[in-house]
């Protein structure tokens, strides 16, 4: 037959030397149909394509092609993280409770996390440590590091893992994008001064930034609030996607880019001279009215860009209050801004004793709080400075006050940018319009500063004999995010697409009779030539119909098909497709071997 164009029978000892996989060897148990509870095209691809199987809420097993992403994408982290002079190691994931307790994000961290009371606690027995199980590892390399490294001479050092860790998720939804367990690459740089960590968080940033075009992702690195994790600046690496379950500020024009916890705008002129005092301060009935709306209305007609806003919230259970424009909304995490380690909103009941008015009459003119003493502070957004003379309410249930000047009337600690960015305000880089997008977060990069090694005592001693803390920085990659970020950037309407180097098969040999040995013969031969050129490859060996092959080779999205039988067989040629093009060409089986070895390694040398 024409297959003996390529040369060598197959017997049991060429079997042995090749490492290709046969699908009726391994396990891929592909749907026709997507679950009911699978949300977006990602979540629904990874199922359909045998990738993962839901055990419960946020609780997923890697099946085998899903297992070989894992553990590609893992590499291709772990080179790019070696790359940069990280250094492996692997810490336990479950924590005694103490190092937590000791660190200094306890009471903000708690709720997220699982916590486990050792066997036979509260039984008879003396009660036993309690453990919790790690989302990061801050409070354990931390105390490590403490112990290990003394001197100067030994920094910098930057320490990763990359592992499973757990998050208490309220709502666990979109696959691996939001789960109770995850994998994760986490490290931690230590350094001498901030000069020092800069250098550290830009390696990092490097790294990361090769990592994900390693995987094919086109990612966004913006400006990013620090959270719970704390830290002087921050950013995210996000893949833009209509699911993405965060917002990304960005503009063309200049580049600016950040997270929408942390954007800013360009709204307040930086030379904007505050408005003068325009008229008598006046108090008016307002029965009923108690939302900005209801005063935007007829009688009163008061616009909300000329209304002033007051919301109460606590902070480390003291009320404070936060002044807006009343057309203007408050993004809640820039509170962490204000130094609290906790805040919420207040409740009626605890606005009332020290404002002296139910929610909808308040307002902070000097003179109408009722308890001032009892406030940790009045942050007034930038932007209220663009009203000249507004409206706010009078701490009187019913009540408003007209011709409120900022400078003049206003009671206030301090300005602040608390307010929500939106489309089309200025970017403060460049004064052209603002867009806002969504996106995936698959990493994010923290300088930490010394909050963690001031409070467990990691410090160094200098060149002098003098004792300073380690300045830190802490990086995460979600691996598991990551392989789903891909699927869902990376597919089509018959299926997955995925990027060359995180395949978890970049070859699918389809062998549409494999009862014919000349086309077992061949399969094996064009395996061999892809996998001699440094391809991982498949071969579809199955007793199935060639729609049933052709359907689970898109929905599974293998980069390079190659398809022998049926009249091809007989004609000398075998059938040549990339998964991302609809072109299917016919090679002759005797240029198979240089063709095939060309094509993956041009395409190893793109990806």
């Amino acid at each position: 037959t024409s297959a003996t164009n390529i040369s060598c029978e197959p017997g049991r000892e060429q079997l042995a030397r090749v490492h290709m996989k046969y699908w009726s060897q391994t396990f891929i148990p592909t749907l026709k149909e997507s679950p009911a509870d699978a949300e977006i095209a990602s979540h629904k691809l990874l199922l359909r394509a045998g990738l993962v199987r839901k055990l419960g809420g946020g609780l997923y097993t890697y099946m085998p092609a899903g297992l070989r992403v894992v553990q590609k994408i893992s590499q291709l982290c772990r080179e790019e993280m070696d790359r940069e002079g990280a250094i492996e190691l692997a810490m336990p994931f479950i924590h005694p409770v103490e190092n937590w307790v000791d660190g200094p994000r306890w009471s903000a961290a708690r709720e997220i996390m699982y916590r486990v009371d050792h066997a036979g606690a509260g039984k008879g027995r003396a009660k036993e440590p309690e453990y919790v199980l790690g989302p990061t590892h801050e409070e354990v390399i931390t105390p490590l590091v403490k112990t290990e490294i003394t001197s100067y001479r030994d920094l910098p050092k930057n320490f990763y893992q990359i592992g499973t860790k757990f998050r208490n998720e309220i709502r666990p939804r979109y696959g691996l994008m939001r789960a109770r367990e995850f994998i994760m690459k986490d490290a931690y740089s230590f350094d001498v001064n901030d000069e020092a960590a800069i250098v550290s968080y830009n390696k990092m940033k490097r790294a990361y930034t090769a990592f994900f075009t390693r995987c094919g992702l086109k990612t966004i690195a913006v400006e990013a609030d620090t959270g719970v994790m704390g830290g002087s600046f921050s950013h995210e690496f996000m893949v833009p996607a209509p699911v993405g379950d965060d917002d990304i500020v960005y503009c063309d024009a200049s580049g600016y880019s950040a997270n929408r916890e942390k954007a800013t705008s360009g709204i307040v002129p930086k030379d904007l001279a505050d408005a003068a005092a325009a008229g008598v301060l006046e108090e008016f009935a307002t029965p009923g009215i108690v939302t900005i709306a209801a005063l935007a209305g007829a009688p009163y007609s008061v616009a909300p860009d000329q209304q002033f806003k007051t919301l109460v919230y606590m902070g480390d259970g003291k009320p404070f209050l936060v002044v807006l424009r009343g057309c203007d909304e408050l993004e809640e995490a820039k509170l962490g801004a204000l130094g609290f380690q906790l805040w919420r909103a207040a409740t009626p009941e605890e606005i009332e004793p020290v404002m002296g008015a139910k929610p909808g009459s308040l307002g902070t003119v000097r003179g109408t709080i009722k308890n001032p003493g009892a406030l940790a502070g009045i942050f007034a957004d930038h932007a209220i400075r663009l009203v000249g003379n507004g409206t706010t309410g009078a701490n009187q249930d019913g009540f408003h006050l007209r011709n409120v000047n900022v400078a003049r009337d206003l009671e206030l600690t301090k300005f602040g940018d608390f307010r929500r960015v939106r489309e089309g305000e200025p970017d403060p880089k460049s004064g052209q319009p603002l867009k806002i997008a969504r996106a995936i977060e698959v990493g994010h990069v923290f300088k930490l500063g010394t909050k963690y090694s001031e409070k467990f005592g990691a410090v160094y001693t200098d060149d002098q004999k003098q004792s300073h803390p380690m300045v830190m920085g802490c990086y995460g990659i979600g691996i598991s995010r990551t392989l789903q970020a891909v699927v869902e950037q990376s597919n089509d309407a018959d299926g997955i697409i995925w990027p060359w180097q995180v395949a978890p098969w970049q070859v699918l040999v389809v062998n549409l009779d494999p009862a014919d040995a000349a086309a077992t013969e061949l399969c094996l031969k064009l395996a061999q030539a892809a996998e001699s050129a440094g391809a991982d490859v498949l071969i579809d060996d199955r007793a199935e119909r060639p729609g049933v092959k052709f359907k689970d080779a898109d929905l599974i999205g293998l980069p390079l098909r190659l398809t022998v039988g049926g009249r091809g067989l007989k004609e000398g040629i075998f059938e040549f497709k990339w998964r991302a093009s609809k072109e299917v060409r016919k090679v002759a089986i005797a240029e198979a071997e240089g063709t095939i070895m060309a094509a993956v390694k041009e395409a190893a040398r793109q990806a």
